[in-house]
């Protein structure tokens, strides 16, 4: 095994919080993730991975501390009483058993509670509505209330002690919490002792710290989360005004600060939109100001990165949500020294999709997330071959490499055939769009442990026929029974998609442009009008480029907004503001009608109202059609294919079914790991079910 750097000593450093010692500088923060209370053995097996992979504290996501308080339909933790206890203490025990310490989220969302599910009307520190679009209000706390709050907090903070939680947050960060809601001036209008003022806002912040430490510091530690700027100018906390007051005015009462920025749209900014280490700026000041260990957050993925931020006095634990997702075993890669094994985020926020979707956590680098219980898979431990046999695999895309990398593992070997003079299919195309360099990682992890395996050729710029696939099968240098096509999909160029199913009138006049004539370098003319009916980030992606090119954009869709879907990837917002700072012309609500020479008609999607634009250039974004011609001509060819030997074709990844480049990878991932394994029955994983007693 490879020794560590010593460059990167201090990172493995033991670090004293309150009555704790951690065993490095590797911090799990609090994550969602889609599993909650639903989804207890999942969520256990999930921490216990990241405990196993070195993080020396590892989190839960917020967990809510009383029935008066929650936000479903999302699924998060719940500790309302004892019987929740049981619960958490399944993931506390797989942390544990690495001798990690088990850090709980304490969460009470005041007024951003819903309450859909309990049906008790929420409170804030003042009256005011709920969420951006729920049709409730929150009622203004009385002192009755607080001492509630205080007491329902303590008792939970108890709880979470019998559990076996060492590290307790106290949680004042996002906008989202009851405690925010006393601390912000625009939520908090109070004329008491809990309003006005900055010492006064944060006061029950204060009077919670103490609840919790007076209940379990002597056993636990006790950590304050808070954004320390807000972007809100003088509306909002900034770090340079209230944050660093409020640090200084608490500096000594929490075992350990964990800061960040507000709201989660910018704590978690996609690489889109930041660049690894882009909170330093906004939290540098804290460690002046308190002796207690710091942990922040930045999307870090270099070891040089982390150490710098330790050596210069920044941080003192290595704060991680996404990268701890994207490798588990970040540390103990960095501490053996195989650096170059880490499996890095690349801050494309599809994590976020399973919490906002409720549904378990996934990942595009680390397609076992949210699969170590239900599939019982482990990022870096798989099974090996039970018999020896030989795999083509065609195409070097995302799905293509996952799948040959997983068969290297196992120790099948493969052949992995790409048509093009490099690999990496859609993934190499789309990061060279405006703000997708980074995901080039997931084409570069891949390819660098490729390279390194001795039961893997690779062989690219090579046009494979099905002529070709049957005369090879039985050669000796090949001898393969089993072909897996991961020839992906091209875009459409005749409009059909989610809002039109037949072919738009007039598109036969004209030339269309899609986004593989842009990936491939062809610019359109003139005016140019994007068609997005793909809704996720390539049309706003194009817009920004061709606008950049000054060309006049128009983009057109029928969603409410664009690229609507990144609403989930936590991108809408920084999208639409940067596209109108950038000029392009918008056109939501509206679908593509007729296509004439030089305009195009659009059409309302709610009056059918339409309008006339005229235009140089179309470009469609609409659908995808699978590139299976190869797997169909193999398949109609069933006499050389008996006689070839050949056992096995499957298409996967966008050749199957087009979707993500996240479901292409886990694709690729779940054919090669259950190649030649025993089905597992008409349900291929376990569920965690309610089992009904009789």
């Amino acid at each position: 095994m490879s020794k560590r750097d010593p460059r990167y000593d201090r990172l493995f450093d033991k670090v004293k919080i309150g009555p704790l010692t951690s065993k490095n500088r590797f911090f799990q923060v609090p994550h969602c993730n889609g599993m909650g209370y639903l989804r207890p053995k999942s969520l256990a097996a999930m921490r216990g991975i990241k405990a196993e992979g070195g993080w020396a504290v590892v989190c839960t996501e917020e967990v809510y501390i009383h029935s008066s308080s929650e936000n479903d339909p999302l699924v998060e933790g719940r500790l309302w009483d004892d019987r929740d206890v049981n619960a958490l203490e399944l993931t506390t025990e797989e942390i544990h058993k690495h001798d990690s310490l088990a850090g709980i989220e304490l969460q009470h969302g005041g007024h951003v509670s819903t309450n859909y599910f309990s049906r008790i009307p929420p409170f804030s520190a003042s009256n005011i509505s709920v969420g951006p679009r729920a049709p409730i209000q929150a009622r203004a706390m009385n002192k009755s209330d607080i001492r509630n709050f205080r007491k329902w907090h303590r008792n939970a903070a108890l709880r979470a002690m019998r559990a076996g939680f060492d590290l307790i947050y106290v949680y004042a960060a996002h906008s989202g919490t009851l405690l925010t809601d006393f601390l912000l001036r625009r939520f908090n209008d109070r004329s008491d002792e809990y309003g006005g003022c900055l010492e006064n806002r944060i006061r029950l912040i204060r009077e919670v710290i103490e609840d919790t430490k007076d209940a379990i510091g002597h056993k636990c530690a006790i950590a304050l989360r808070f954004a320390v700027e807000e972007f809100l100018g003088p509306k909002g906390i900034t770090f340079n005004n209230e944050g660093k007051e409020m640090v200084e005015i608490l500096s000594e009462l929490p075992d350990i600060w964990d800061v960040n920025i507000s709201d989660w749209s910018r704590d978690s900014a996609t690489s889109r939109f930041e660049h690894e280490g882009y909170q330093e700026q906004y939290v540098k000041f804290v460690k002046s100001l308190t002796t207690k260990p710091v942990v922040g957050v930045g999307r870090f993925t270099s070891p040089d990165t982390m150490i710098s931020m330790i050596r210069r006095g920044i941080i003192d634990f290595i704060g991680a949500a996404r990268p701890s997702i994207a490798d588990p075993f970040l540390p103990k890669k960095i501490d053996e020294g195989r650096i170059d094994e880490i499996r890095e985020c690349i801050g494309c926020n599809i994590c976020v999709v399973g919490d906002e979707l409720s549904v378990p956590i996934r990942c595009t680098q680390n397609p076992t997330m949210g699969e170590e219980w239900r599939r019982g898979w482990h990022p870096e431990f798989i099974e090996s071959k039970n018999r020896e046999e030989s795999v083509l695999v065609v195409g070097a895309g995302p799905a293509g490499l996952e799948s040959a990398l997983v068969l290297g593992k196992r120790g099948f070997r493969v052949i992995l055939t790409e048509s093009l003079d490099e690999v990496g299919g859609r993934v190499s195309r789309e990061s060279s769009l405006p703000g997708l360099s980074e995901w080039g990682r997931v084409k570069d992890y891949r390819i660098h442990l490729l390279k390194q395996m001795r039961e893997v050729s690779i062989f690219c710029d090579n046009r494979i026929t099905a002529k070709d696939i049957i005369d090879f099968s039985d050669i000796n240098q090949f001898n393969f029974a089993h072909v897996f096509f991961a020839t992906g999909a091209t875009w459409r160029r005749d409009g059909v998609g989610r809002k039109n199913r037949k072919l738009i009138s007039g598109i036969e006049k004209i030339k269309i442009y899609t986004p593989d004539d842009i990936m491939d370098g062809i610019s359109p003319n003139g005016k140019i009008v994007i068609f997005d009916d793909d809704h996720f980030y390539l049309g706003g992606i194009i817009a920004e480029k061709l606008r950049r090119e000054d060309h006049e954009v128009l983009l057109v869709t029928p969603a409410p907004d664009i690229s609507t879907f990144t609403h989930k990837t936590l991108e809408q917002r920084h999208i639409q503001k940067k596209l109108l700072d950038l000029g392009v012309e918008l056109a939501p609500n509206m679908n593509l009608l007729n296509i004439n020479s030089g305009s195009v008609e659009l059409s309302c999607v709610f009056t059918n109202k339409n309008i006339t634009s005229d235009f140089d250039s179309l470009i469609l974004i609409t659908e995808r059609i699978q590139n299976d011609k190869l797997f169909k001509l193999l398949m109609t060819d069933k006499e050389n294919l008996s006689k070839s030997g050949i056992k096995t074709l499957r298409c996967i990844g966008d050749c199957f079914a087009p979707g993500t480049i996240a479901a292409a990878i886990y694709s690729g991932h779940l054919t090669a790991r259950e190649f030649n394994n025993v089905s597992k029955g008409e349900v291929p994983f376990l569920r965690e079910r309610i089992e009904i007693l009789k």
